[in-house]
């Protein structure tokens, strides 16, 4: 799971297109090339980026994805990313970010301990 995370994190660009849910404020990204932009300008930012590494086939993602899309409009200051994968052991994982750097993660459809990590570090 790093070697795939930290390709992510900095890996090449490929492809260039992205998409955002209407209902809630969380943006899907489809392309590593889409997904750098954004974590490049998130690198120097305060802002708490959490990523949700998820596949369509996975019970647990689909179980916690409404509470995911609740909590992003209900925490309006925290930057909500959405990445489907496939290469990751346990998902959903949600990775925390801070100024680019790895403050936390939740492995599972942890609603309340999610929450609760976000809490912790949204205004840090």
């Amino acid at each position: 799971m790093g070697s795939f995370l930290s390709n992510l994190l900095g890996g090449p660009p490929a492809d260039d297109s992205a998409a955002s849910s209407e209902e809630s404020r969380v943006t899907s990204f489809h392309s590593s090339a889409r997904w750098q932009l954004h974590f490049n300008s998130h690198k120097e930012s305060s802002q708490l980026l959490v990523i949700d590494f998820s596949a369509s086939w996975c019970g647990p993602c689909r179980l916690i994805e409404p509470a995911v899309h609740a909590m992003s409009t209900q925490f309006t200051d925290v930057d909500f990313a959405k990445i489907d994968v496939d290469e990751l052991s346990g998902m959903p994982t949600f990775v925390l970010l801070k100024k680019g750097k790895e403050v936390d993660r939740v492995i599972g459809a942890k609603k309340a301990e999610l929450e609760k990590k976000i809490q912790k570090y949204q205004s840090l």
